[in-house]
């Protein structure tokens, strides 16, 4: 299998008044194309800094990291921000829905800053709706929706735009068991399709879905 994700060496600091906190310590992993992978560890573990530098949403402080053969370390910002809206769909907790949307008008919202036309977006965004099976309920805004039901949009919104990885932080987090498992199974369903899924989650239940797991602990993986 070709890797994905390739992290040597991978450091990161943390820096408040006079102390200097060491976050990840050597990080070296590597991920294969349509992996399914849960990052597990406890509060504070450092999972959640890896997270965001797996997501280009933050930089290691030392080491290298290659995303499909290429080196984030060395992009400029717009490269990465580029990366994140082609390469990356997230997931997040919070849901982070715009309350004034709709479903569909949701799931819309980031490949409005692609170049596509208004029916292709709503196609995209249709299609999505229903991998995640939520077609009747794509005219419904978010406090419309249980928190199963609105986690499900956004993890349509991630995959909309046909992203090769997803990374979700702890996607069952606020959600009922029943409702968790509606989720999980969603991610799970989405990499039978070939797209690599990493969940990030404290979650033994969630964890154990997994193909692989990966335990940080003190920010080294155990």
């Amino acid at each position: 299998m070709e890797h994905l994700i390739d992290l040597e060496r991978v450091n990161k600091y943390y820096t408040g008044g006079n102390t200097r906190l060491h976050v990840l310590k050597n990080i070296s992993l590597t991920i294969e194309k349509g992996e399914l992978v849960a990052i597990t560890g406890s509060s504070g573990s450092g999972k959640s800094t890896l997270m965001n530098i797996l997501g280009c949403l933050d930089m290691p402080d030392g080491g290298s990291y290659r995303l499909g053969g290429k080196n984030v370390v060395s992009m400029s910002e717009k490269s990465r921000a580029a990366i994140r809206n082609r390469e990356i769909g997230f997931v997040f907790q919070g849901f982070n829905l715009i309350p004034a949307l709709t479903a569909e008008e949701n799931v819309q919202l980031p490949l409005m800053y692609r170049s596509m036309t208004q029916s292709a977006r709503r196609e995209l965004s249709r299609k999505a709706l229903g991998m995640v099976g939520l077609s009747h309920r794509m005219g419904h805004k978010p406090y419309e929706l249980s928190g199963g039901q609105q986690q499900r949009v956004a993890i349509a919104r991630a995959i909309a735009a046909k992203p090769p990885m997803i990374l979700a932080d702890e996607p069952t987090g606020n959600l009922d068991p029943e409702s968790g498992e509606v989720v999980l199974d969603a991610l799970l369903r989405l990499n039978e399709t070939g797209r690599t899924v990493i969940i990030i989650t404290h979650d033994p239940k969630v964890a154990s879905a997994a193909k692989r797991r990966i335990y940080i602990d003190n920010g080294m993986i155990v």
